[in-house]
């Protein structure tokens, strides 16, 4: 049973992510994009879909699936690597919520943020995704 959580972790951890990634990239464009033109309601669609379709099930399939192996016992709460862990997550938790906010201002042709911003913020989740996975695997401390 604990092999099947993990596996439904780590699946729903690739599929959050790649939104992560993936949402960022789609604003630098959607960014550059006129207002109310054929481009700009092609990457509302995308943005939605991504955002409603994919991103968000595979957080909460994320939250599901690493709340069963806490409570399987899996963690070691004793160490310090959990707790580092933990504050990434919430970390990409937040970027989540960011990027809805970011993705109902396109929706309403109110987005104020250039694409140079998107191109920024787009480290984020590779730089929390770098850390949780040392601290998973490497365990430092």
């Amino acid at each position: 049973m604990i092999e099947w959580l993990k596996a439904l972790h780590v699946i729903s951890v690739v599929a959050w992510m790649a939104g992560l990634l993936y949402l960022p990239r789609l604003f630098v464009y959607h960014a550059d994009a006129e207002p109310g033109s054929v481009q700009s309601d092609t990457f509302k669609v995308m943005e939605r879909r991504l955002l409603r379709g994919i991103t968000t099930p595979a957080m909460v399939a994320t939250f599901v699936f690493g709340i069963g192996l806490i409570s399987a016992g899996v963690v070691d709460w004793s160490q310090v690597w959990p707790w580092v862990k933990a504050v990434f997550v919430l970390v990409l938790a937040g970027f989540h919520g960011v990027l809805a906010r970011h993705a109902k201002a396109f929706a309403t042709d109110s987005n104020s943020k250039s694409s140079k911003y998107f191109r920024l913020i787009n480290e984020v989740p590779t730089i929390a995704l770098i850390v949780i996975v040392i601290m998973v695997i490497v365990k430092p401390f």
